[in-house]
């Protein structure tokens, strides 16, 4: 998301390279996205998404993973989105993805993974007379989200954007887990 207070397009493009996720624990408090989440919420869908490991968990880093449905359908993402005028009048739309801290087996693999709406909360969470932030952030909790997906191991080909491809989604055996005891 580009930062509200950007007055020039590079300053904006830099700005957005910082902003692609929005903390769910912080949104409402954070000066770049705090205006959006309180008018400006929408939904990302997608088939899935790829994390890599960090060494916080049991898999080696960098190890890619791509994330999808457990029933095989859409992730719906929360997400916040804007807009922002250039000085040469340019209209540029940019959105952010809201995290939470992982659950479960994700966390094994990330510290962070998205907030998923349910397909009940998607009214309410669209609908921009909703403002309030209590609210807005008991649509954002669902009590164990990562049994609603699950995480396969893929190739380390995804690493590079000349890779294209349903193989990149295709899992990979791994070997045993690594630790250090």
């Amino acid at each position: 998301m580009i930062a509200p207070w950007a007055q020039e397009l590079q300053e904006a493009k830099n700005s957005q390279s910082r902003a692609i996720n929005a903390r769910s624990e912080s949104i409402h408090e954070k000066p770049t996205f705090r205006s959006a989440f309180r008018a400006t919420r929408c939904l990302i869908p997608a088939t899935g998404y790829y994390e890599w490991a960090t060494a916080l968990g049991k898999y080696s880093p960098k190890q890619p993973f791509y994330i999808s449905a457990r029933d095989g359908k859409q992730l719906a993402i929360a997400g916040i989105w804007s807009s922002w005028r250039a000085p040469n009048g340019e209209l540029v739309e940019s959105s952010s993805l809201i995290t939470q801290e992982a659950h479960g087996e994700l966390e094994t693999i990330h510290s962070r993974m998205p907030v998923f709406m349910p397909v009940d909360r998607w009214a309410d969470w669209l609908n921009p007379k909703t403002h309030n932030v209590e609210q807005l952030q008991s649509l954002m909790w669902v009590e164990h989200p990562e049994l609603n997906v699950i995480a396969r191991p893929v190739s380390s080909a995804v690493n590079s954007v000349a890779n294209n491809g349903k193989e990149l989604i295709e899992e990979t055996p791994l070997g045993a887990p690594e630790t250090l005891f």
